[in-house]
């Protein structure tokens, strides 16, 4: 996947919302709607004004962005994913984030395991 496509509109969030499936640990809540006719996966985020002022939150938003690109290539083609950030991600590194992120994503099974050399 080159390009990020983004979710942007509300009512494309309350779909997932309704229809999609969630996941969490402390960190994240991921919801996952499959959609068979797309050939691309897009990305909807969200991060509360609880963690921090905007240059927090956009700071947490590209780590998130960044790791989604990272695993872009191990991702089921054809989703829609909205990624919830909890609390305790404000104070983690991006390494942390990253394991978080990709331990949710495996329990969502549309992460297929990394190829480790």
């Amino acid at each position: 996947m080159k390009t990020l496509k983004r979710l942007k509109k509300n009512q494309d969030f309350q779909v997932v919302f309704k229809d999609g499936k969630s996941f969490a640990n402390r960190q994240f809540v991921v919801y996952v709607l499959k959609q068979p006719n797309q050939t691309y996966s897009r990305l909807g985020l969200s991060v509360s004004k609880k963690m921090g002022n905007a240059v927090m939150r956009n700071h947490i938003k590209r780590y998130i962005k960044e790791i989604f690109r990272d695993f872009s290539d191990r991702l089921e083609i054809g989703n829609d994913f909205i990624i919830i950030s909890r609390k305790p991600v404000s104070t983690m590194s991006h390494l942390e984030m990253q394991k978080s992120l990709e331990h949710v994503m495996k329990k969502a099974r549309v992460l297929a395991p990394s190829a480790r050399i």
